[in-house]
């Protein structure tokens, strides 16, 4: 199983690496404008991580239902839920359309009066809205290859979309050779850019070279029904990450009364802390299909031998994390060009916020566990606890002792759901998992 997990989870890894790479390119290019055009981009965050959220949430419905059907040896019906999911991706991108285009303003000017700063968040934030169909489509169809076990492709997708972005940045925020200088817009744009790339050449993979899930539209005919079951594993994962987004929206409301560098750093955070989770949530990628594939198949010791595997490359990932935010705090926030002020709230920030590291990454692959075996509301129910139930209620009475305390939250926030989340698990393993019959 070890080898098993490491070869179906590598490719996604250093996907999700390099895509947390270019995330930190981006705000570190965007800093070296201003503290304000920072702190801008922070606020969108949320807003970003929601279309995210609908994006890979539609396509982690579709991989538990594609994994599941494929293990039940239902292979045109697996084709049939992957066409579902190209027009499940243009909704989306319609739906964030519109809000890019009629609701950017308003999201800013309900944080702050500053001109600049609500200006440039109103570039950023309806670019990369109106211009989502690239980020819609890669994340349903990137999903769908992996529910077959096809890592590769994804994995240079996301490298294709990164790398543009990494190279674009810098020639549209300055305007390198010859092009305008853009600055917040011409980061949006060369995000966008990367994304729509990948799209097609996931196109590509879709149209010659994939075999298992040939799409064919002529015949098509749209299921509710299947709408019905992507959902139910999808969008319990689109809440749980639209539950962060909210949760930063939270956050942010309650730093912004300190400081606006309280926002930035806090925006800084979510990129540093992209390197340590981003491979986790590729691990997922790789165990998911596995569990779910081996659930379909009704095989106990390898559904559970998966999570025991993932729990512990997780854990060990966490631990390597927490080392160097404790080690090194005051050189990773350099990289931001972070001011005094940001470096005096950051440092103790980093150390103790880290602390929550190995608690979430257990917590992390029992969310894969429910999602795999189509429980996702169990997911969504941790997620509700972790960051609503807890963690904002924390740090709003955190707060009232002064800013520094308000970063205890979030060890308290993963400690007590993951404590939620082994009760959950062991119902989950009584109930589905104990009843199949071992090898």
């Amino acid at each position: 199983m070890f080898p098993l997990i490491l070869s179906m989870s590598l490719p996604a890894m250093l996907s999700m690496l390099v895509q947390a790479l270019y995330n930190v390119v981006d705000s570190y290019f965007v800093a070296k404008i201003s503290e304000n055009a920072l702190t801008a981009v922070s606020l969108v965050f949320p807003v970003q991580n929601l279309l995210i959220a609908v994006a890979i949430g539609t396509g982690v419905g579709l991989n538990s239902l594609i994994s599941r059907r494929l293990g039940e040896g239902r292979a045109e019906d697996a084709r049939r839920v992957a066409t579902h999911g190209l027009v499940l991706a243009v909704v989306n991108w319609l739906i964030f359309a519109l809000i890019g285009l009629l609701g950017s303003h308003a999201f800013l000017s309900a944080f702050t009066e500053n001109a600049a700063v609500i200006e440039m968040g109103v570039q950023y934030m309806s670019i990369v809205c109106i211009a989502s169909i690239g980020l819609c489509m890669e994340g349903c169809i990137e999903k769908s290859l992996q529910a077959t076990g096809n890592m590769i492709y994804p994995m240079i997708s996301q490298l294709l979309g990164a790398i543009t972005n990494i190279i674009f940045d810098p020639i549209f925020i300055f305007g390198l050779f010859g092009f305008p200088r853009m600055e917040v817009a011409g980061a949006a744009i060369a995000t966008v850019m990367g994304q729509i790339f990948a799209m097609f050449f996931l196109f590509f993979i879709l149209a010659f070279r994939e075999k298992v899930l040939q799409i064919r539209l002529r015949g098509f005919s749209f299921s509710l029904t299947t709408v019905r079951e992507i959902y139910s594993v999808g969008f319990p994962s689109i809440l749980m990450q639209s539950i962060g987004s909210l949760m930063t929206v939270g956050m942010n409301a309650i730093l912004i009364r300190f400081t606006e560098t309280a926002v930035a750093f806090f925006g800084v955070y979510f990129k540093l802390q992209s390197f340590v989770f981003m491979p986790v949530f590729g691990l997922n990628q790789g165990v998911m299909p596995v569990v779910g594939y081996n659930y379909g198949a009704k095989k106990r010791s390898r559904v559970t031998g998966a999570l025991r595997v993932g729990v512990i490359i997780a854990a060990a990932i966490m631990a390597a994390g927490m080392l160097v935010f404790w080690t090194l705090p005051e050189t990773l926030l350099s990289v931001f060009e972070a001011s005094q002020t940001m470096m005096s709230i950051g440092i103790p920030a980093l150390r103790i916020i880290s602390t929550c590291f190995i608690p979430a990454a257990v917590g992390i692959i029992f969310t894969t566990a429910f999602q795999a075996l189509g429980r996702g509301f169990n997911s969504l129910l941790i997620s509700i606890l972790r960051q609503l139930v807890i963690l904002l209620p924390a740090a709003f009475l955190l707060s009232l002792i002064g800013l520094e305390a308000v970063w205890f939250s979030f060890p308290i926030a993963e400690v007590a759901s993951l404590l939620a989340s082994l009760v959950l698990y062991r119902r989950l393993y009584r109930t589905y998992i104990k009843t199949l019959p071992d090898e």
